[in-house]
């Protein structure tokens, strides 16, 4: 039995401590916003947060983020950053398919928080690694600017 706080809820599940994060939040707790694609930590399509950093949930193992906080997309809307990414994920329409947009989103909440302001150097920095076969890039980036602006940054 492993004990896992998943978006602020106490959650025991019973898989091998080897499981990945990904296939314990997809298949025993019905969170499905994170999405499998390369599993090799290569894609983000799978990112989470583990106590405020942005994690490829793949390649993580549940016995390493056991009694840690963790946050999917399911949640991130709940804070005032995470919600105002949302928006302006919206408001520019970013997504096309949509398919890696969670790992984006989570991505780039992860770099408000540690970064409010970030140039584009930094945004780029922080998504790289964050695939989107649509090629929105130019729109994350809008969208990240926006809404570091709504939350106080200048850029």
């Amino acid at each position: 039995m492993v004990s896992l706080d998943i978006n602020g809820k106490h959650q025991n599940v019973d898989v091998p401590g080897e499981t990945p994060l990904l296939w314990t939040l997809r298949d025993e707790l019905g969170l499905t916003g994170s999405k499998f694609g390369c599993g090799m930590a290569l894609c983000g399509a799978c990112t989470v947060h583990v106590d405020g950093q942005a994690v490829r949930s793949c390649i993580t193992p549940i016995s390493a983020v056991e009694n840690r906080k963790i946050v999917t997309i399911e949640a991130v809307g709940g804070d005032p950053i995470g919600k105002a990414l949302q928006a302006a994920w919206v408001e520019l329409g970013v997504p096309q398919c949509g398919y890696c947009q969670a790992g984006q989103i989570m991505s780039a909440a992860a770099l408000l928080r540690r970064t409010p302001t970030p140039t584009d150097v930094q945004i780029d920095e922080a998504m790289d690694g964050n695939i989107c076969r649509c090629g929105t890039y130019t729109r994350i980036r809008a969208a990240i600017k926006q809404a570091a602006a709504k939350q106080g940054g200048t850029r």
